[in-house]
């Protein structure tokens, strides 16, 4: 396999710190995002030596985005694999929701994207290659109760992968999507052993999904392998959605 360099935005935990992991052990050269947890992002570089390069970067702010694809450049070569996994979410009825709240929502988990795939797709489209991963969830597919901004920016997300997919084909550009369903990250710190049970109680095969799942799916859209798989949301979330 030829080497190739891929970015990864929220890098530093979760199912990004679990791609950082799976990519970089698979031979590729990782360059990563972080936004407040350095020390695991650190940490994280030091584990995979010279495999990996962590940089901080806010998504929701175009700018940083832009010094960001410029450090993957220095680091290694212009990124022909990028996923979208920085995110946040927030557990709030609809009536509590601030503007606040519903704009940090947007601009993080959606407007980052875009932000990213502007700033990744012309090095692409010049290479005549390249693969797009955006990490949505399946509150995007259904909409979650308590969670209407964040289904809102999944969905989104949804539907930048989609169009993007038809519009970049022909430039050799693939675009994908991954639908998680309830992954046990320290997203869901929050959650009791008890919920978190009867999530798992309410899954059909019975537990928990894990980070590194879904990063061994991110690797297998990213590869060679997967050029004729393009515009599909893929939902991996043992059977909770069907």
């Amino acid at each position: 396999m030829r080497e190739r360099t891929v970015l990864i935005t929220g890098g530093s935990r979760g199912i990004g710190a679990a791609s950082v992991r799976a990519f970089a052990g698979a031979g590729y050269r990782v360059a990563f995002s972080y936004h407040s947890h350095e020390a695991a992002a650190r940490a994280l570089e030091e584990e995979l030596g010279g495999r990996a390069r962590a940089f901080r970067a806010d998504v929701a702010d175009p700018a940083q985005v832009r010094r960001l694809f410029e450090e993957c450049r220095s680091a290694f070569s212009p990124a022909e694999i990028l996923i979208c996994s920085a995110g946040i979410a927030q557990q709030k009825l609809f009536t509590d929701l601030t503007d606040q709240d519903w704009q940090r929502m947007l601009d993080v988990d959606l407007s980052g994207a875009f932000y990213c795939c502007r700033q990744a797709l012309p090095d692409m489209i010049r290479a005549r290659w390249g693969r797009i991963l955006l990490v949505s969830s399946m509150w995007g597919q259904t909409g979650g109760s308590c969670e209407v901004h964040y289904s809102a920016a999944k969905a989104g997300l949804i539907g930048l992968g989609k169009a993007l997919a038809k519009e970049e084909g022909p430039s050799g550009v693939t675009v994908n999507i991954l639908a998680p369903g309830v992954v046990d990250t320290d997203m869901m710190a929050g959650f009791s052993p008890e919920d978190k049970q009867a999530l798992a109680e309410e899954t059909p095969v019975g537990r928990l999904g894990s980070p590194e799942e879904m990063a061994r799916t991110l690797l297998f859209l990213a590869g060679e392998e997967s050029g004729y798989i393009t515009g599909q949301v893929l939902g991996q979330n043992g059977g909770l959605v069907i």
